[in-house]
């Protein structure tokens, strides 16, 4: 069962495939802000699904963040979540990333608990239809 206070930390290092100039995000060669959002979705995701039922999965529904302060190559990024509310299915996290020097990102995002063979079949009507 989800309930509030449950947290989960990702960790990832600013390499070249992360750079936003390699994701096409910017042209500096400093930790892009799509590679900081796939990371605060990853933490997130961590600290909900031990505690899903067998066939139980979740997807991002809304992201909200800032990235506050640049970080260069090889630093360490750590990504936290921390389950703020639970309603019915959905679930709403405060959501940080930091870099060893301080904060670098910050904000809130919402997940929706979802039968991954349910919702599978949605995505294959979806691919027959186009």
């Amino acid at each position: 069962m989800v309930s509030a206070g449950q947290t989960a930390t990702s960790t990832v290092t600013v390499t070249e495939s992360n750079i936003a100039k390699t994701m096409k995000s910017g042209s500096l060669e400093v930790f892009a802000t799509p590679a900081m959002c796939a990371l605060m979705e990853e933490a997130a995701q961590a600290a909900v699904q031990p505690h899903l039922e067998e066939g139980e999965g979740t997807v991002g529904i809304s992201l909200s963040i800032s990235h506050d302060a640049p970080s260069p190559m090889g630093s360490t990024i750590i990504a936290k979540a921390t389950v703020t509310a639970v309603e019915g299915r959905k679930i709403t996290f405060n959501i940080e990333a930091s870099d060893g020097v301080g904060i670098i990102g910050k904000g809130r995002h919402e997940r929706f608990v979802i039968n991954n063979e349910k919702f599978m079949a949605k995505v294959d009507t979806r691919k027959a239809s186009n």
